[in-house]
């Protein structure tokens, strides 16, 4: 604010306008209860609410409260202009600033001087940051249920957990991945997340592709689930392996329960003795199982918690990228323009917004800044003439010498 102190019998009170108050950061904060990313599918921009205005008597306006945004652990934050990494949030109360919010303004009571005692100076506050981002998830669990699509994977999930994801006898019936906690004892439980079924060419983006796929590199170990009533489960079982190795070698190498679901069918029953014996000359242990009956559902959860016993954690960096060294922000650049210079660089175009150009002090202190960066030596230098037009970001300067 730009004020003057007024109290009867004090002619001259001198400037006592006070400074705004800072703006809110942009925040985003890991809740453990939330396992998606549907809430960004409505809601697109977010803004942190402004500092309150500067008063008189050197009264300053109160800061803004930040602006905390919820997402799920497992949530990678990329700036969608350049790619780059901002943070890998894992844990619960994990917080990543996105956006700092604004220094409030100061008050002509900060540009008194014994030379100049009634300043008509002051400044709007600091410019906002804004920001472009990419929000990508990988789901935190520790087995991943895979398969083809229709082979019963929700059904297993629903089974033996409280999850309830959409079940139907069509295929891709699930379109995201589901969290469920399976209870098995007091002391004993285990996180499984119910991948989207694969098809051929997953790997390369092809059905709902590799944007599932990366969910499966944080668990530790793949229920492998094949359809008994399936024309070939043997094909389909190599062909979901091929499509976890050529999307990453390491999900490869992952220990895998492999079960074939419906055994509750007779023809399932029927081939169940051919598919036990060809998953073994695989290496595997083969458990038949139905999800309809429970048939065998806690000898696999108990099979893969021995295997979780013996499976190291997936590494996982938390929150911070590698420290980037800033560009100066003193830096500038001059072009020119048909109807004029730009001059464009992140001081001086901080300097523009925050000017009260109304102020004939503020545009003078502005002059000054541009003589401190170097601006006006530059536009000298590169043989700026009396009345040309000088573009500042928004704002259009007529130069005068």
């Amino acid at each position: 604010m730009m004020h003057f102190h007024r109290e009867k019998y004090v002619p001259r009170g001198g400037p006592d306008g006070g400074d705004g108050g800072k703006g809110g950061d942009v925040i985003f904060l890991v809740v453990a209860t939330l396992n998606t990313l549907q809430s960004f599918r409505y809601k697109h921009k977010f803004i942190a609410p402004d500092g309150e205005k500067g008063g008189p008597s050197n009264m300053s306006g109160k800061g803004a409260k930040d602006l905390v945004i919820p997402v799920p652990p497992g949530t990678i934050v990329y700036d969608s202009t350049t790619d780059e990494l901002l943070g890998d949030l894992v844990k619960a109360g994990d917080k990543l600033r996105i956006c700092k919010g604004g220094r409030g303004g100061l008050g002509n009571q900060h540009f008194a001087t014994s030379r100049n005692q009634a300043p008509r100076t002051a400044e709007k506050g600091e410019p906002p940051e804004e920001r472009n981002l990419r929000l990508e998830l990988k789901l935190l669990a520790d087995i991943g249920i895979v398969g083809v699509p229709n082979a019963g994977k929700s059904s297993f999930l629903a089974a033996v957990t409280n999850a309830n994801p959409k079940i139907a006898d069509y295929p891709f019936t699930t379109i995201e991945p589901n969290l469920g906690v399976a209870n098995m004892d007091e002391e004993t439980s285990l996180i499984l997340a119910d991948i989207p079924g694969l098809i051929e060419g997953a790997h390369d983006g092809i059905g709902l592709g590799y944007a599932f796929l990366k969910h499966i590199q944080r668990t530790r170990v793949l229920i492998h689930v094949l359809d008994g009533m399936a024309e070939d489960p043997l094909a389909d079982f190599t062909q979901i392996n091929a499509e976890l190795a050529l999307y990453d070698p390491m999900l490869a190498k992952k220990p895998q329960i492999v079960v074939v679901n419906k055994n509750d069918l007779p023809d399932v029953q029927e081939r169940w003795p051919a598919l036990k014996k060809a998953l073994v000359k695989k290496g595997y242990s083969p458990i038949a199982i139905s999800a309809v009956t429970h048939e065998n559902l806690q000898t696999v959860l108990w099979k893969a918690h021995e295997l979780l016993q013996t499976t190291p954690e997936v590494e996982v960096v938390s929150t911070i990228p590698l420290y980037k060294p800033e560009e100066d922000p003193r830096d500038f650049k001059i072009t020119r323009e048909k109807d004029g210079w730009r001059v464009s660089g992140a001081s001086i175009e901080r300097a523009a917004e925050m000017t009260y150009w109304e102020h004939d002090g503020s545009v003078r202190r502005f002059h000054h800044l541009m003589v401190t960066l170097g601006v006006d030596a530059a536009l000298r230098k590169v043989g700026i003439e009396n009345g040309d037009t000088v573009f500042i970001k928004d704002y259009e300067l007529e130069w005068q010498d």
